[in-house]
């Protein structure tokens, strides 16, 4: 592993936690399925090897996840 792929995995990581903490405050009745859909999601791209496709699954993401965080905001959920 060359340090640009390393560079990538933890930024694949950091988004992964993320989305988690984000998903921890979605009401209870929907936090697991959330929990799931952000697993199945990493899950289904962990074999993807071509860079340019993780950067962009990196910052569909990282846009994905803004949406939900402001959808919770708005929801009153901190």
């Amino acid at each position: 592993m060359d340090l640009q792929d390393f560079l990538i995995r933890a930024r694949v990581l950091k988004l992964y936690r993320q989305a988690l903490r984000v998903a921890g405050r979605a009401p209870g009745f929907a936090r697991a399925e959330l929990r799931q859909t952000i697993r199945q999601e990493m899950e289904n791209n962990r074999n993807c090897n071509d860079k340019q496709r993780i950067r962009y699954l990196i910052s569909d993401g990282l846009d994905r996840l803004k949406r939900l965080d402001e959808m919770l905001d708005m929801q009153g959920r901190h």
